[in-house]
């Protein structure tokens, strides 16, 4: 699966009969077997949603929705009216994984992001990975997610990705796909630990037929990795969550995490630089910081640096943090390895630096900066996904077959004067999960995104966040664009 581009071989496979596309016939169920019996890991989950009055399952939901109002776990959406605050639709059917099932996929989560931190630090330093023209040098050092002011700086443990969270889809007869690499701010892993909350709430008797194993232990971890990556010499390093305020969409997760890891979440305006190092100001007076968990884009963390123009950062932390005496994480200059253009290539990441083969495959993907690449995805757009390589939250984005002939013709006339922005790929049969909606119980698309932790070790709690796209025969689960998310499952053995 993996390839630079998109060959004439290849594009043969890349049909509508291909069981990767999305066709209906060829959903992968994840409770029910293709002859319609229960998967065994669904079994137990099963004979209790028969036994359960639909009344009672109803009024659980009204009861989380209560929940989740009272507690003010909700996001912000841009571009609506200022203030307006959503609940993300939670889902009371949880996602269930099988122990061995998530065994691999946790092998081949661990391979994928130590490559991606191998591959920032190489195009930071010597760049073997380009002079080995495995990726072609403009891919990386033209992209504006690459930051020339990394070049050539040291992060603690040659870290630049603390928290990945790493998008997966199950497609076809069942076998995960990578969509794409979250390295900048990725988001969404206080939801799961909510989530995993209100299921222990309003199901209890569900937790004793099942042996899921536990997230809640999230934040310990996160903060035992933070810690571990301190500069060196600091021996009992501060930490600090710094958000750009509440007006973020996703403050809630940011003030959310700072208190369960017991540490302070504060804004730019609460630090200050002197002589190179960095410092909170408090009632006590100025204590030095150690470690950030930044929520912050680069483009906003100094204005010294980078935006003139921003509020929300620290002036001279660039310096303090080149001279090593702050870690960041994530990394100042992660968005080179999680842009879309150079998603193609992780595969190829994994052989250079690793001597391995992936262990989960890519989506083939057609790079539109290609003129071959290019003439195919504008002859098929009607079939494909287009998306930018920036992109995020499901925008900018093209459905080929849910498109209407005048976005089709939109996305052409941006394909064709800027091509260099959209990769396009096949559009996934997205595995199903059942999920409760007004019409009952009914078939959804979903997703899992799965929080990896990089320190001394690379770690993950078992599972992630499942996103659902609730509307019926939708494909987009991003909570920004009408997705809800559920509980995930990871059984232990």
């Amino acid at each position: 699966m993996a390839h630079f581009s998109l060959n004439a071989d290849t594009r043969q496979t890349i049909t509508r009969d291909n069981p990767i596309m999305a066709n209906p016939s060829s959903i992968y169920d994840e409770m029910n077997g293709a002859d319609g019996t229960v998967r065994a890991h669904y079994a137990g989950y099963q004979k209790w949603l028969a036994e359960t009055p639909p009344e009672r399952i109803a009024q659980k939901r009204a009861e989380a929705d209560l929940v989740f109002h009272r507690v003010g776990i909700t996001f912000a959406v841009y571009g609506e009216e200022e203030g307006k605050e959503r609940l993300i639709p939670f889902d009371v059917v949880p996602r269930i994984i099988p122990a061995q099932e998530w065994k691999q996929l946790a092998a081949g989560l661990r391979q994928r992001v130590k490559a991606l931190n191998m591959f920032l630090h190489d195009v930071y330093h010597d760049q073997e990975i380009i002079k080995a023209g495995k990726i072609p040098a403009e891919q990386v050092l033209s992209n504006s997610q690459y930051r020339p002011e990394m070049q050539g700086v040291d992060v603690p443990g040659g870290i630049y990705a603390h928290i990945a969270g790493v998008d997966v889809v199950r497609a076809g007869a069942g076998e995960f796909y990578v969509l794409e690499d979250n390295l900048r701010v990725p988001s969404g892993v206080s939801y799961m630990l909510e989530d995993r909350r209100m299921m222990m709430r309003l199901f209890p008797e569900l937790f004793s037929r099942y042996r899921v194993a536990p997230v809640e232990h999230y934040p310990d971890m996160l903060l035992s990795n933070l810690r571990a990556v301190a500069p060196a010499g600091v021996l009992d390093p501060t930490v600090i969550v710094l958000t750009p305020g509440a007006y973020n969409s996703a403050y809630f997760e940011h003030a959310f995490l700072a208190q369960q890891m017991g540490v302070e979440l504060v804004e730019g305006q609460d630090l200050f630089v002197r002589d190179e190092h960095l410092y909170m100001r408090t009632t006590q007076g100025p204590q030095r910081v150690d470690v950030i968990y930044r929520r912050i884009d680069d483009d906003f963390l100094d204005p010294l640096a980078f935006r003139a123009d921003s509020m929300l950062g620290v002036p001279g932390l660039l310096q303090v943090y080149r001279a090593g005496h702050v870690t960041l994480a994530n990394a100042i200059g992660t968005g080179v390895a999680d842009d879309k253009s150079i998603y193609p290539y992780v595969p190829d990441m994994i052989r250079f630096y690793l001597g391995e083969e992936p262990l989960l495959n890519n989506v083939p993907t057609y790079m539109c900066r290609k003129k071959e690449d290019l003439a195919y995805v504008l002859a098929h757009l009607d079939e494909l996904v287009v998306k930018e390589t920036h992109g995020a939250g499901g925008y900018g984005m093209l459905i080929g077959p849910r498109a209407s002939k005048e976005e089709i013709e939109r996305f052409r006339q941006l394909l064709t004067e800027t091509p260099e922005r959209y990769i396009a790929q096949p559009t996934l049969s997205l595995s199903a999960c059942p999920t409760f909606v007004d019409a009952g119980i009914a078939p959804r698309h979903i997703d899992l995104r799965p929080f990896v932790l990089s320190g001394k070790d690379i770690n993950m709690v078992p599972g992630g966040l499942t996103r659902v796209a609730l509307r019926e025969g939708s494909l987009v689960v991003n909570s920004s664009q009408g997705g809800g998310t559920k509980d995930t499952w990871v059984l232990e053995v």
